[in-house]
């Protein structure tokens, strides 16, 4: 899948301005990456108070026994989960883009971004879990987690039972395995958590036999939050996982593109277990 990334007009006469002896080094793909992320950033501060609380909840409609349940979807509930020191506004544009896709439900979560523990998050996220299920009636959901929110779902999944309730988990841009980048974070305790070697990466490279939810993870090459690049690919032996590879784009462009809203999609519809491999996606 193919599609086209804008450089804003203005951007090119500001990087001549500011490196005027570095330009013709730099790659146009990462200059179009560059811009984007700084537009996505500009528009989601502006965006990001919106964002702040949980969101309303769709009134149910009681059912034959009297029980109040929302109307069934054919497909389960979508939970999105936003990345550290965000919030759901970050999702404005795949919320929209799932719900007009199909008839699943789709939820955003705020975590507070005072979150010092994985751990508790992922506890938190299961009680937001069982809510949905008893207000929608669906058995299971499906969760798409960028960044931190990927590392959160993936522990409840793992760790705390929930690929019983998961049945697709879709990450974008999560450090799997652990992630070096601006080692002056370290001050921040659930950052220190999402360092190799920490003791939550530890516990996610556990064996895992017989877990049940379907993993599929979006990496992007141009990823600055992502040290290794790689780390943002999902490999355990015991887990059905694909990853696929975005080209062209950076952290912050994940959950926002549209040719990355398409996959999604694709991802939540694919019937398919076990399948391993996948196309990637350029933006060009």
């Amino acid at each position: 899948m193919k599609v086209t990334g804008v450089l804003p007009p203005l951007f090119l006469p500001l990087c001549r301005r500011l490196w005027p002896g570095r330009l013709a080094g730099l790659s146009m793909t990462l200059l179009r990456a560059t811009a984007l992320e700084a537009a996505i950033l500009a528009g989601h501060l502006l965006l990001y108070p919106t964002g702040l609380i949980q969101e309303r909840r769709s009134a149910a409609l009681p059912d034959g026994d009297g029980v109040a349940r929302l109307p069934v979807h054919p497909g389960p509930p979508v939970v999105l989960l936003h990345g550290f020191i965000d919030n759901r506004s970050v999702f404005v544009l795949l919320r929209r883009a799932l719900a007009q896709h199909g008839n699943q439900r789709v939820e955003s979560l705020n975590y507070s971004p005072l979150t010092c523990d994985i751990r508790t998050a992922a506890e938190l996220l299961g009680r937001h879990i069982e809510e949905i299920r008893e207000r929608t009636g669906s058995a299971q959901v499906d969760i798409v987690g960028h960044s931190l929110g990927g590392l959160i779902a993936r522990y409840y999944v793992q760790c705390l039972g929930g690929d019983l309730r998961v049945r697709t988990l879709v990450t974008l841009g999560t450090p799997h395995s652990g992630t070096r980048v601006a080692p002056l974070a370290d001050a921040h305790p659930i950052v220190r958590q999402m360092r190799p070697g920490s003791a939550v990466i530890e516990e996610l490279a556990r064996p895992a036999p017989g877990c049940r939810t379907r993993f599929v993870s979006f990496w992007s090459d141009l990823d600055s939050l992502m040290d290794p690049l790689e780390t943002a690919c999902l490999e355990h032996p015991d887990l059905d996982a694909r990853n696929v590879r975005v080209t062209g784009i950076g952290h912050l462009a994940l959950p926002v593109h549209p040719a990355v809203a398409a996959g999604i999609r694709e991802a939540l519809d694919d019937p398919r277990p076990g399948n391993r491999s996948a196309d990637g996606l350029t933006v060009a």
